[in-house]
């Protein structure tokens, strides 16, 4: 049974002008995140990436595979429309950044779906454990070796309900693991938790936002050394960026195909007095 401990002592209390010098980072470096993700998502993601102020490349071919990882800040992987050839060069670009120390982060995307997603990340864990894994409640779970039931890449499971497969998980990578959901869990290897209430209920009727999420991640990490803040940071933003954007499209009497654009204007502008006023992040310590 794992137990969230109000009481304990954590190592770090960020506070959102902490958070906000990490965003900064990333619009005053620009980091070239090298993005290995599915086909549908591509577009979005970049976009995202852009409107941080980071450098997307989307390069998915073997053949420079490790070479395009040689030149990035952070390498991420998104398994969500697997080919043989895909996991063939997320491997290369993994072999590549763990050569060269870059964070590496991870998307389980429909992890327990199949027999062949489960092997694919199989592999790619086996090959160099990742610095971050970012999934929904039931990808993490499986991930980390329970079964449990999938809707296709959405989650079935609660993102409280995978708070001990995701510490297990932390360890299990000696790394840092997101669990999405209404409630986002940060948890390292330690069982430092963060927890985040922001975004909202329109973020999942939009394709490509949870994978935005782990590209931004991929973002964080390349500026800020310290994975648990880098991933409690980039999801803290995505969070405050997904509700004003929903307020802001709601207040025009519009839907989501508006809120879709919204979510790249906010991204773009959002600035760290509404960042500071909107952020709801506490901290805890998970024990096993």
């Amino acid at each position: 049974m794992t137990n969230l401990n109000k009481t304990s002592e954590l190592q770090n209390h960020l506070t959102a002008h902490e958070l906000w010098q990490d965003v900064l980072s990333v619009r005053a470096q620009a980091p070239l995140v090298h993005n290995i993700t599915n086909w549908v998502v591509i577009n979005f993601n970049a976009n995202v990436l852009l409107a941080m102020g980071a450098s997307p490349v989307m390069a998915h071919a073997c053949e420079e595979a490790a070479d395009m990882a040689n030149i990035a800040q952070a390498l991420v992987l998104n398994i969500g429309t697997l080919t043989a050839d895909n996991v063939k060069a997320m491997l290369l670009a993994q072999k590549q950044a763990h050569v060269r120390g870059i964070p590496v982060v991870l998307d389980p995307v429909g992890a327990g779906a199949t027999p062949y997603r489960n092997q694919a990340l199989s592999e790619i864990i086996q090959a160099g454990p990742p610095s971050i894994i970012r999934g929904n409640g039931s990808e993490i779970m499986s991930v980390a070796g329970l079964s449990v039931t999938t809707k296709g890449v959405d989650s079935v499971m609660a993102s409280d309900q995978s708070l001990e497969a995701a510490l297990a998980l932390a360890k299990r990578i000696e790394g840092v693991v997101c669990v999405s959901g209404e409630t986002d869990y940060i948890i390292d290897a330690h069982g430092q938790v963060a927890m985040l209430r922001n975004g909202d209920v329109w973020m999942t009727q939009v394709t490509g936002v949870g994978c935005s999420a782990t590209a931004l991640i991929g973002a964080f990490a390349a500026v800020q050394p310290d994975a648990w803040r880098a991933t409690t940071a980039a999801m803290a933003y995505w969070g405050v960026v997904g509700k004003v954007a929903a307020e802001q499209t709601r207040a025009l009497g519009a839907g989501v195909g508006t809120y879709a654009t919204k979510l790249l204007d906010v991204t773009q502008n959002l600035d760290e007095q509404t960042f500071v006023q909107r952020l709801n992040i506490s901290f805890n310590r998970i024990e096993a």
